[in-house]
């Protein structure tokens, strides 16, 4: 019984600290914007090395059209 007379305001100590992080979080805007990081990462800019490789490996290739006929 005596452990009670502990317990129950540690607990609720813990809850008013739990509740003041979660107040402190909405405040600071951590909620604001939840969907724009998971769907920056689909949208994300295309790495300039990369797209430079891409279009010289397009420029490089032969053309494979035929002359047209006469």
């Amino acid at each position: 019984m005596p452990a009670l007379y502990v317990m129950i305001p540690a607990a609720l100590l813990i809850v008013a600290i739990a509740v003041y992080i979660f107040f402190w979080a909405v405040d600071s805007g951590q909620y604001d914007d939840l969907d724009g990081p998971a769907h920056s990462i689909l949208f994300d800019d295309q790495d300039p090395n990369h797209t430079a490789a891409v279009d010289d490996a397009k420029s490089d290739k032969p053309q494979d059209k035929a002359p047209p006929h006469a």
